[in-house]
C-alpha cells in the first residue's frame, strides 16, 4: 500500500495539485501542461510493456526498490529546474519508474496473498493510490498555508517518497512466491467481446485522464481559493481508497462489463460537474466521482480482459495496457490544446465525458462476462 502511494499517488498524480502553481508562476500554457502530463504517460506505457518481459524474474524486489528510489529523486529534480524540456524528460522517466513499481510490487504482493488465501486484500493494496493522493493533498494544504512556491510541492513529494521508500525497503523483504511451473501462453482468442473491451479500455484511458490531470487547474480558474483546491484533491484521494472494494461488490452481483459501463457513466457525470456546476459543490462532486471510479474501472477492465482470455493473461494484460496507455497519452495533449484554443477546460471536459459514455456503451454491448466468485 505504501509502495503504491509513492509510485502512483506521488509519482504519477501529484502533478495535478502542483500544476496550477506551475502554470501561474512559470507561465506554462495549458498546451505545455498537457505535453508534460503526456510525457509521463508515455514513460508509463513503455515501462508497463517493458516490465511484462522476463528480464526481471527473481529480481522483482530490487527493480521495484530502484523504481521507488527513482520516484523520490525525480520528484526532487522537478523542483530544481524551470525548463520545459527537462520537465518532459523527468516526467517521462518518472512514468517508467511508476510502471516498474506497480507491476513488480503487485507481482510480489499478489503471490503472497494467493498463497495465504487472502486475495480479498488486493483492494487494500490498490487503496494505496488513493492514500497517496490524499497525503499529497494534505501536504499541499500545509504548503499553501505557508505561502510556499510550486517547487516546494515537488521537494515535499520527494521527502515523503523517500520516507515511503525506506518503509517499503524494510516491510517487503522478499520477492514473489512461485508455485508450479511456467508454461507458454496461448494466442489471444478471436473474440468480438474481447475486442470491444480492449477498444473500450483505450477510450477510457482518454476519458478519465483529462479530469485526472486538470481538475485542480479547473478549480484554480474558478478562483475558489488555493486551500479549496487541496480539499478537492483530498476528496478525490479519500474516495479512491475504498473504490475497488465497493465496485467489486457491483461486479460480483452484476458482472464485470455491467460494472464497467455503470462506472463510466458515473465518472462522466463527475467530469461534466467539474465545469458545469459552480461554487464549491461542482468541484467536490467531480473529485468524489473521479476518485470513486477511475482506479476501480482500471482494475475492472483488466479483470474483464483476463476472463475473456483465460489462457493468455499476460498477453491480454499487455495489449490492454497498450490501448489504455495510448488513450491517456492523447488525452492531456488534446485537453491542453483545446483549453488553450477555447480559453477554458469546458470543451475538453465535454469531450472526455462523451468518451466515457462511448466507453460505457461499448462495454455494455460486449455482453456479460462470467461473474466474479
Amino acid at each position: 500500500m505504501i509502495a503504491m502511494a509513492v509510485a502512483m499517488g506521488f509519482g504519477r498524480f501529484v502533478y495535478t495539485p502542483i500544476l496550477p502553481g506551475m502554470m501561474d508562476e512559470l507561465g506554462l500554457s495549458a498546451a505545455d501542461a498537457g505535453l508534460i502530463a503526456s510525457a509521463n504517460y508515455v514513460g508509463y506505457l513503455i515501462g508497463a510493456v517493458g516490465a511484462a518481459g522476463g528480464w526481471a524474474q527473481e529480481r522483482e524486489r530490487s527493480v521495484m526498490l530502484v523504481g521507488l528510489g527513482a520516484t523520490a529523486v525525480l520528484a526532487a529534480s522537478m523542483g530544481l529546474t524551470d525548463s520545459l524540456a527537462l520537465f518532459l524528460a523527468i516526467r517521462f522517466l518518472a512514468g517508467i519508474a511508476s510502471a516498474f513499481v506497480l507491476v513488480f510490487v503487485s507481482t510480489i504482493v499478489f503471490s503472497h496473498l494467493a498463497l495465504a488465501g487472502r486475495n480479498d486484500l488486493q483492494a487494500l493494496h490498490f487503496g494505496g493510490v488513493g492514500t497517496g493522493i490524499a497525503i499529497s493533498s494534505a501536504m499541499m494544504a500545509v504548503l499553501i498555508g505557508a505561502h510556499a512556491a510550486w517547487p516546494d510541492g515537488w521537494l515535499g513529494s520527494a521527502v515523503l517518497s523517500a520516507l515511503g521508500f525506506l518503509a517499503v525497503w524494510f516491510l517487503i523483504d522478499e520477492g514473489p512466491l512461485v508455485t508450479g511451473t511456467a508454461r507458454r501462453e496461448s494466442k489471444l482468442p478471436k473474440s468480438l467481446p474481447l475486442a470491444k473491451i480492449i477498444v473500450a479500455y483505450g477510450i477510457f484511458g482518454f476519458g478519465y485522464v483529462v479530469t485526472a490531470t486538470f481538475l485542480v487547474a479547473i478549480v484554480r480558474q474558478s478562483e475558489a481559493g488555493r486551500i479549496f483546491e487541496a480539499v478537492v484533491w483530498l476528496v478525490t484521494g479519500l474516495a479512491a481508497i475504498p473504490s475497488i472494494w465497493l465496485w467489486n461488490k457491483v461486479s460480483v452481483r452484476h458482472g464485470l462489463t455491467v460494472a464497467l459501463a455503470i462506472g463510466c457513466v458515473v465518472e462522466a457525470v463527475g467530469v461534466i460537474a467539474s465545469v458545469s456546476i459552480g461554487g464549491y459543490f461542482g468541484p467536490l462532486l467531480a473529485g468524489f466521482l473521479l476518485g470513486g471510479t477511475f482506479i476501480a474501472i482500471t482494475a475492472i477492465g483488466l479483470q474483464a480482459g483476463r476472463l475473456l482470455a483465460p489462457e493468455a493473461p499476460r498477453r491480454v494484460l499487455a495489449l490492454m495496457t497498450a490501448a489504455f496507455g495510448v488513450g491517456q497519452i492523447i488525452g492531456p495533449i488534446f485537453a491542453g490544446f483545446a483549453a488553450e484554443w477555447s480559453g477554458s477546460f469546458t470543451v475538453p471536459s465535454i469531450g472526455a465525458a462523451l468518451a466515457l459514455l462511448l466507453c460505457g456503451a461499448i462495454a455494455w454491448s460486449a455482453g456479460p462476462t462470467p461473474k466474479l466468485p
